[in-house]
């Protein structure tokens, strides 16, 4: 009898002492759940002991995250390991003590962590690697099961942001191509209210073509890129058979986004160039109308050529040129420029800067812009002339229009006024045709009469470069505040010119050639750069009759080419 008893007393303490012990775990957070399956599985093996002594655990965690077994273990290691941004699943089998063969048998169900987006995934080598994201920790941390949030009926700032940072874990190899599509048409699918999503349902372009639309979509978006080259694009596909296959179509025009006439190639200097792709305003139009490009524009400093990037160059100049130069650049330090525009508003006058730079080509002008603008800490919007003119009639009043636009919200956004740059602007600033001319002459005198009446309401600093003036508008003669002529070089600037391009010239070999060629410093370097070609080539320094004999050359071009230069 006192056995029966005995053993029922027993039973009672195991229950309570079990109960208690559930009543323990029930405390733990959903981190201190993970961090006992860690600890219970060092060294376990994986075996099923390992599974009944953590069961409790492992109860907890597949009941909040809905996970099952494996999974919960597998995510317990990764949340373990989650400062690490690379993470090897041969460390949790290090850990456990088991062979790594065992664990890949599993991949499954890593996959589904992946999928759940609870862990990333990257592919870049030959060894898979893993992260936790920042989100997964903090929601874990919370006690809360993660949950991607869903973006359905999204403004379209917020869709181009999802789309970036898809393409970041793209590139980052985060996602599979086929990942990446997945994601993409949920997001699309999501939102069915945006013109976008409308937009690429009705052009449907196939396969990897969509994707392709949607990047460049992103680039123009994010950084105002009007000129995507095949290296931007390389890492997209997995496969290298299908990359080629998306090159050999956009090289030769086959591909349907140019049958659809959403791109096109860049037209430079009257040249296609079939190596550069950027979307057409059709395409802007139609797919990313419900955008501000102008003000996204300001917002990323791609589409400026940065003062930081630009390199510093000794420049040589007439006496003239010197003095005005100097003091333009004196001007427009930021301190100097500040107090001149003050003044200049307590006197109700006009505190925009318009220089024109004019003279022969290869004088300087351009450059001396560029080392103007590193001088001076300012960032230059340079304008493509031959963008600004369309064969759309309408469409050049247009474009030129958004130039100034985009200019002044950057002048707004910016800290230091930027440099509107208009170079070999004679196309632009002629004198303008009679009335009652033809179409074209029309729509020449409408874009002088907008940038006419821009340069009035000018809030900012704006330089024109032309070689020539004697067909300069009077109207525009008028606006320009500076005007500096950049005349060639005269012997003593040649000579140093010479010098500081072909440093081993002795002082008489520099001075004999400045006397003895009328050449401007563009020519000088242009010689110079054909005896460096030579020089790599033969593996010696250029000899002064291969300098004569390029000079002659030089003479013979100039000859053919006379306009600009004085005999």
């Amino acid at each position: 009898m006192e056995d029966i008893v005995e053993v029922i007393q027993k039973a009672k303490k195991t229950e309570k002492e079990r109960k208690a012990g559930v009543k323990k775990n029930t405390k733990l957070t959903l981190l201190g759940h993970l961090e006992q399956i860690v600890e219970l599985s060092l060294n376990s093996g994986l075996k099923d002991d390992f599974f009944e002594k953590a069961k409790p655990h492992l109860n907890h965690v597949k009941r909040v995250l809905h996970l099952n077994d494996i999974q919960a273990v597998f995510l317990s290691h990764f949340m373990d390991k989650s400062d690490s941004s690379s993470i090897y699943i041969s460390e949790i089998s290090n850990s456990v003590k088991c062979r790594t063969l065992k664990l890949i048998q599993h991949m499954d169900d890593i996959d589904v962590l992946e999928k759940r987006r609870l862990i990333r995934c990257s592919r870049g080598s030959n060894q898979l690697s893993y992260r936790v994201p920042r989100e997964v920790v903090e929601a874990l941390r919370k006690n809360e099961n993660y949950q991607p949030v869903k973006r359905t009926n999204i403004p379209i700032e917020e869709l181009f942001e999802e789309l970036a940072k898809l393409f970041s874990e793209k590139e980052d190899n985060e996602l599979t191509y086929s990942a990446l599509e997945d994601e993409i048409e949920d997001l699309l699918t999501d939102n069915p209210h945006l013109e976008f999503s409308k937009g690429i349902k009705k052009y449907a372009p196939v396969d990897n073509n969509k994707i392709l639309l949607l990047f460049f979509c992103h680039l123009f978006v994010e950084n105002n890129d009007d000129n995507i080259r095949f290296h931007d694009f390389d890492n997209l596909y997995e496969s290298k058979s299908t990359f080629r296959y998306i090159k050999g179509s956009l090289s030769d025009k086959s591909n349907e986004l140019f049958e659809l006439g959403l791109i096109e190639n860049p037209n430079t200097d009257g040249f296609e160039d079939r190596e550069s792709f950027k979307l057409t305003d059709k395409a802007k139009n139609e797919l990313l109308g419900e955008l501000n490009i102008v003000q996204k524009r300001t917002k990323n400093k791609k589409d400026l050529i940065l003062c930081t990037s630009l390199t510093g160059k000794k420049m040589f100049y007439n006496e003239n040129e010197h003095i005005q130069t100097g003091q333009l650049t004196s001007l427009l330090k930021e301190e100097h420029f500040k107090s001149i525009k003050n003044r200049l508003t307590d006197k109700g006058m006009r505190t925009g800067f318009a220089c024109l730079f004019h003279g022969a080509p290869g004088t300087g002008k351009t450059e001396t812009v560029y080392q103007i603008a590193r001088e001076t800490g300012r960032d230059i919007m340079l304008v493509d002339i031959s963008q600004t003119k369309s064969m759309w009639f309408g469409e050049s009043e247009k474009k030129i229009k958004e130039v100034f636009d985009s200019y002044k919200a950057c002048v707004k956004e910016a800290k230091i006024a930027p440099i509107l740059l208009f170079n070999e602007a004679d196309a632009v600033i002629n004198k303008r045709q009679e009335i009652g001319g033809s179409s074209i002459d029309k729509t020449e005198n409408a874009i002088q009469n907008i940038i006419l009446q821009e340069m009035e309401n000018l809030d900012g600093i704006m330089i024109a470069t032309t070689n020539l003036t004697q067909n300069l508008d009077k109207a525009f003669e008028r606006r320009f505040l500076y005007k500096i002529e950049f005349k060639k070089p005269g012997p003593d600037a040649k000579k140093s010119i010479w010098q500081s391009i072909i440093p081993t010239l002795s002082e008489r070999e520099a001075k004999e050639l400045a006397n003895r060629y009328d050449f401007s410093g563009g020519q000088i370097e242009n010689i110079s750069r054909k005896c460096t070609v030579d020089s790599i080539i033969s593996g010696k320094e250029p000899t002064i009759e291969a300098l004569i004999f390029h000079c002659q050359n030089e003479m013979l071009t100039q000859n053919r080419q006379p306009i600009g230069f004085n005999r």
